[in-house]
C-alpha cells in the first residue's frame, strides 16, 4: 500500500503558538525611503570613516547598524571597501612619487606595479583589512556592542545611528550619527510663536541625528533678534548637567542656575533624558519631528514629566519592604559597570536584604517572569536604557539611583524631584560618603553593633500597598556577637553543637533558607534515602536497595545483567 505524501507537520512537532516571539514591534523595511548612492555616501559619512580608519591603522573593522538601517548595510560596506582601496592607492602613489624625485629608476617600476596591484584588488582583504557587519545587538542599539565585536576580534567599531554615548570599556569607536533632514523654516516659525520674549534665556538642543543642523538654526534665530540663545554641542559625557551636551559657563559653576533657562528640544527625547532635564531645567518645549506632527505646529509642545516622576516614586516606595532583589545586568560594554554591580550588592547587603545577579541580554517580561522569588529588579545598563516603563513586567524594575532611595527608611527618604539615570553619579555619591566618613573618623562598625542590639526593638514594617505587616523584610541580618564562649570564624571547618533557638549561619550571616533546609525539608538529595526510615501504618520500613534498571532502545530493553530483550 502506497504511503500518501505528507502535507503538514507531524503531530509531535511544536505548534507555532508555542514558539517564543520577540516582543518588540517589527519594522516594515519596505516602507522606509530608499537612499540614492550619493545620499548613502553623505548620510553614513563614508569619507570621514575611511579617513579615521586609515589614521587609526585598524585592520579589523566592525560595522554596527540598528535594525532600521540594515537595509543600507551592503552599500555602506561597498562604499568603505572602495574608499579604503582608493586611500591605499593614493598612499602608494605618493610614496612612489617621492622616490621618483630622487631619480630612482626602480622606484618608477615599483610605482607601476603598485598601481596595477591596487587596480586588481576588489576589496580590502589584500592588505589585511577586514570589515564585518554586526546585526541583532546583544543589548540596546544605542550602546556599542563590544561583545559581538570581540567575536570577530575587531579593533574598532563603527556605530551608526543615535547613540547614548556611554563610555566603552575596551574597544575604540567611530560614531556616525547619520544626519537626517530638517525643515528649519518651520522650526523658526514655531520658535517665535513659543517664545515671544526676545530676551528669554533659552538652551537649544536637538536629538543626536539632528545635531548637525543646530549651528545653522542658531544663526537663523539670532537674525530674528534672539540674544540669549545657548547653542549646545555634543560631548561624550553622560554625567554632564545636560547629558552629552555642553552647558553655559555659569551652569558649570553652579548647576542650580540651570533653572533660569528654558530648553527648546528638537525631536522627542528618550524618557530617561526627559526626566533628567525636567528635574534640572526650568521649562522644556519639544518640537516633534515624526511624520505628520511638524507640518502645522503653532507652538512647541510643553513637556511635563510630573506623572512619570510620581509613578517612579510609587514604584521605589513599593519596594521598600522587598526582601530579595534581582540585579539585572543589561550591558557588558559600558565602562565601570562592574563597579556599579558591586556597589549595588553592597547597598542591598547593608540594608539586610538578599540579592541575585542575572545577565539575560535584551530585557523582556517573559525572561524575568521566570524568577518568581525576586521581589524587585535593579537594572545596570546605559543611562538611556536603564529606565524601563511597561506594565507587562511582573515585578517593578528600577535604577541604582532609585534603589538608593528605596533602601532608605520612611523618615530619611526625601523626594526632591531630582532624577538621574547615569550610574556614574551613584559612584560619585559613594565616593563622597566614603570621604565624609573618613573625615569624621567613622569606620562603620558601630552601625552593625547598633543594628544587632536594637533588632528586636526595631519598629514594625508594613507594606504600603496592602497595609500588612512584613516579617521578612530583612532576612540577611548579621548574627549577634556572643559575649562569652568561643565562636569559630566564618571560614572555620570545626563542628559545634547548635543551641536550641539559634538560627543557622552562613559566613556569619543568618540564613532562613538554610534553616528551612535543615528543619523542614525531608529529602536532601540523592543518597539521603539510606538514612531515612519511612513510616507506614505505624511500622518502620527500610528503604529499598538500589538496582540497575532497564537499558537499551525503544525496540527492546535489557534488564540488569540479562541480555534478553523485552
Amino acid at each position: 500500500m502506497a504511503v500518501p505524501p505528507q502535507t503538514a507537520a507531524p503531530v509531535l512537532s511544536t505548534p507555532d503558538t508555542h514558539i517564543f516571539e520577540d516582543p518588540t514591534a517589527p519594522i516594515d523595511i519596505s516602507s522606509l525611503p530608499k537612499l540614492s548612492d550619493e545620499q548613502v555616501h553623505v548620510t553614513y559619512e563614508i569619507e570621514r570613516t575611511v579617513r579615521e580608519i586609515q589614521q587609526g591603522r585598524w585592520k579589523r573593522i566592525a560595522l554596527q547598524f540598528p535594525d532600521e538601517m540594515l537595509v543600507d548595510a551592503p552599500r555602506v560596506y561597498e562604499g568603505l571597501v572602495r574608499g579604503l582601496k582608493r586611500r591605499r592607492t593614493e598612499v602608494a602613489t605618493k610614496e612612489a612619487d617621492s622616490k621618483d624625485e630622487v631619480g630612482d629608476t626602480s622606484a618608477r617600476l615599483e610605482k607601476v606595479s603598485v598601481s596595477n596591484e591596487a587596480d586588481s584588488k576588489e576589496d580590502t582583504q589584500a592588505k589585511g583589512q577586514k570589515i564585518f557587519i554586526l546585526a541583532d545587538t546583544s543589548y540596546g542599539s544605542c550602546c556599542v556592542d563590544e561583545v559581538a565585536a570581540e567575536h570577530v576580534d575587531a579593533d574598532v567599531v563603527v556605530h551608526y545611528g543615535r547613540s547614548c554615548l556611554s563610555p566603552t570599556a575596551r574597544l575604540s569607536v567611530i560614531y556616525v550619527f547619520t544626519t537626517r533632514p530638517l525643515g528649519l523654516e518651520n522650526i523658526v516659525r514655531t520658535f517665535k510663536d513659543t517664545y515671544p520674549d526676545l530676551e528669554q534665556k533659552i538652551i537649544l538642543m536637538t536629538d543626536i541625528p539632528y545635531s548637525s543642523h543646530i549651528a545653522e538654526l542658531t544663526q537663523l534665530l539670532q537674525k530674528e533678534g534672539y540674544s540669549n540663545i545657548f547653542e549646545t554641542e555634543i560631548i561624550h559625557d553622560p554625567s554632564s548637567p545636560l547629558p552629552n551636551r555642553t552647558v553655559p559657563t555659569e551652569v558649570q559653576e553652579d548647576i542650580t542656575r540651570l533653572r533660569e533657562y528654558q530648553i527648546f528640544h528638537v525631536s522627542h527625547p528618550p524618557t530617561a533624558l526627559l526626566l533628567t532635564l525636567s528635574s534640572r531645567a526650568g521649562v522644556i518645549h519639544i518640537y516633534p519631528t515624526s511624520s505628520g506632527d511638524s507640518t502645522n505646529i503653532s507652538k512647541a509642545l510643553l513637556a511635563s514629566s510630573t506623572a512619570t516622576l510620581r509613578r517612579r516614586y510609587a514604584l521605589l516606595t513599593s519596594l521598600s519592604t522587598v526582601s530579595i532583589f534581582g540585579i539585572l545586568i543589561n550591558t557588558l560594554s559600558v565602562k565601570n559597570y562592574l563597579h556599579v554591580v558591586e556597589h549595588v550588592k553592597e547597598m542591598i547587603a547593608n540594608a539586610g536584604k538578599k540579592s541575585y545577579t542575572f545577565v539575560v541580554g535584551k530585557v523582556n517580561a517573559a525572561k524575568i517572569a521566570n524568577f518568581s522569588e525576586i521581589g524587585g529588579w535593579v537594572v545596570i545598563g546605559c543611562w538611556e536604557s536603564s529606565l524601563l516603563e511597561s506594565k507587562e513586567f511582573y515585578k517593578p524594575i528600577i535604577t541604582p539611583f532609585e534603589l538608593s532611595l528605596a533602601l532608605k527608611g520612611d523618615s530619611e527618604r526625601v523626594w526632591t524631584g531630582e532624577w538621574t539615570s547615569d550610574f556614574q553619579a551613584v559612584l560619585a555619591t559613594k565616593d563622597e560618603l566614603r570621604d565624609r566618613r573618613g573625615e569624621n573618623g567613622e569606620d562603620g562598625e558601630g552601625d552593625d553593633a547598633e543594628y544587632d542590639s536594637e533588632e528586636e526593638s526595631a519598629p514594625p514594617e508594613f507594606d504600603l500597598r496592602t497595609g500588612r505587616y512584613v516579617s521578612h523584610s530583612r532576612p540577611m541580618r548579621v548574627a549577634p556577637k556572643k559575649l562569652s564562649g568561643s565562636v569559630p570564624s566564618a571560614s572555620s571547618q570545626s563542628l559545634i553543637k547548635r543551641a536550641n533557638g539559634d538560627v543557622i549561619q552562613i559566613g556569619g550571616v543568618a540564613s532562613p533558607g538554610a534553616e528551612f533546609l535543615r528543619e523542614k525539608r525531608t529529602w536532601q538529595g540523592l543518597g539521603s534515602d539510606f538514612e531515612i526510615a519511612y513510616q507506614e501504618d505505624g511500622h518502620a520500613e527500610e528503604s529499598a536497595r538500589i538496582e540497575e534498571g532497564r537499558r537499551g532502545v525503544a525496540r527492546g530493553y535489557a534488564v540488569g545483567d540479562s541480555d534478553a530483550r523485552r
